[in-house]
């Protein structure tokens, strides 16, 4: 069988590319292992948010009193009800997804692809003639093996939303952002839970004067044991959790430390190309090319950055560099933004502070514990940082913790990606009451400490105690 493109994986990066292919062409074969949903839609972003946002609305229970709202008493989380709410939704998320087999016909083939070098796979014992492949395999969750003797017991994200119910103790081991999306949300329900790390970090948080206050808001909700490899070990019924300062018994244990590129048996060995310990190729992040081959990794399986806007970004541009009149040139990444949706919000753009060069560096910061809006909401708390070139004034990046950090993370990765400096940030518009008034708040701090400031801004004026204005 001959194709002139193949895309292995139907994942968002894959079907990213299945887009711009066929823009070029009809003679394309798409080849997907397993469930034709992205990972997005059926275990990842999709349904963790709905989870988020039951568990948000039942927390805030706890400030009705404070708004004049009385009879709190009565309300309870029914985890059985908001766990089909979860699936509900996410049945509806993925149908688009599902139906692309449908939709391709006999261009769609369900089953494992190997690689058999650069033009060549296998695909169900028969062998595929391709110009260009492009390889979206997807990535799996981290599980040591000796935990598997758990069983059940031993939950991912995979598994959890499939869940009918909860068992009351968890333990989530594994604070990056999907674990501490999840532990909060779990704790928020009722349910008893403690986060494990071997480091001491949360959220993926970079700058640690953000991952402090972080830390000391997010230990109010649940207990933490971070800087110390979690052990298990049976305990009755219960599984024992040994990490930092302590231990946990608990009915179950959510595996939340990463996802593994799905690379095992796809025959990337047959390329030719050196390949890292991990076994992967070196791929440019600007053409996803491996080496000077017409073979593309595109997605979670590269490692890149492992987000669905990059997935789809990273399928739209192999996409058009595979076409057969693509020109050697590379396609521009987008400004990197990423953000965690617990409560606070943590979110950052642009590099983090441990990689920016502090020679010239400048900072802002605005403490959102006493800020308008927030307060209103009974939602003030966190700190958002800024960084600028000190001679030039241009936005670099930004690190935060705050309420809507979803909102203000965007307002900066556009400046970011245009190029703006903290003078044409401060002569736009902002409403008040709002949040963005925070946001403000960082770039007038930061406006005192870089040499191109300029603008009329009030930055320079001393604070007169009037929020509008300060």
């Amino acid at each position: 069988m001959k194709a002139d493109t193949v895309i292995v994986g139907a994942g968002s990066a894959g079907l990213s590319a299945l887009r711009e292919v066929r823009r070029y062409t009809d003679d394309f074969l798409m080849v997907n292992d397993g469930h034709w949903g992205t990972t997005c839609a059926a275990v990842g972003c999709m349904p963790s948010k709905a989870l988020i946002e039951a568990a948000n609305a039942f927390h805030r229970r706890g400030t009705f009193e404070e708004f004049g709202i009385r009879g709190v008493e009565g309300l309870r989380a029914d985890i059985p009800a908001v766990l089909a709410r979860v699936r509900k939704m996410r049945d509806g998320f993925v149908k688009g997804p599902e139906a692309v087999p449908d939709k391709l016909g006999d261009r769609a083939i369900s089953g494992r692809a190997r690689l058999l070098g650069p033009g060549r796979l296998e695909v169900n014992g028969q062998t595929i003639e391709a110009r260009a492949i492009i390889l979206a395999p997807g990535s799996s969750p981290v599980v040591p093996g000796p935990w598997r003797d758990f069983g059940d017991r031993i939950l991912t994200t995979d598994s959890l939303f499939e869940q009918t119910d909860l068992p009351h103790r968890i333990a989530v081991i594994g604070m990056g952002p999907v674990g501490v999306e999840v532990a909060q949300a779990l704790a928020r329900l009722g349910l008893e839970v403690a986060g494990f790390d071997a480091v001491e970090g949360l959220a993926g948080i970079d700058d640690a004067e953000v991952l402090t206050v972080f830390r000391a808001l997010i230990e109010a909700e649940l207990a933490l044991h971070l800087g110390a490899p979690a052990e298990l070990e049976d305990a009755g019924g219960a599984i024992r959790v040994t990490g930092a300062a302590g231990t946990f018994e608990a009915d179950a244990v959510l595996a939340a430390m990463g996802r593994r590129p799905n690379i095992d048996g796809l025959g990337l060995d047959t390329l030719g190309v050196p390949l890292d310990e991990d076994g992967l190729p070196m791929v440019h992040p600007a053409t996803l090319r491996i080496g000077d081959l017409p073979v593309f990794l595109v997605g979670d399986a590269n490692g890149y950055r492992p987000l669905l806007h990059e997935a789809a970004d990273e399928g739209h541009i192999a996409g058009r560099m595979a076409a057969p009149d693509a020109q050697d040139g590379k396609l521009c990444r987008r400004a990197p933004l990423s953000i965690v949706f617990s409560s606070p919000q943590v979110a950052r753009v642009g590099p983090p502070l441990s990689e920016l060069d502090d020679t010239d560096l400048a900072t802002g910061s605005a403490d959102f514990s006493g800020q308008a809006r927030a307060r209103m909401a009974q939602t003030a708390a966190g700190i958002l940082r800024i960084h600028a070139d000190r001679v030039t004034g241009r936005v670099l990046a930004a690190e935060m913790c705050v309420p809507g950090a979803e909102h203000l993370a965007h307002l900066l990765s556009l400046a970011v990606e245009a190029r703006m400096t903290v003078a044409d940030m401060l002569a736009m518009p902002f409403y008040h009451p709002v949040l963005e008034e925070g946001l403000r708040s960082a770039l007038r701090d930061l406006a005192k400490t870089v040499a191109a400031a300029g603008g009329s801004d009030l930055s320079g004026c001393k604070a007169i105690g009037h929020d509008a204005l300060d």
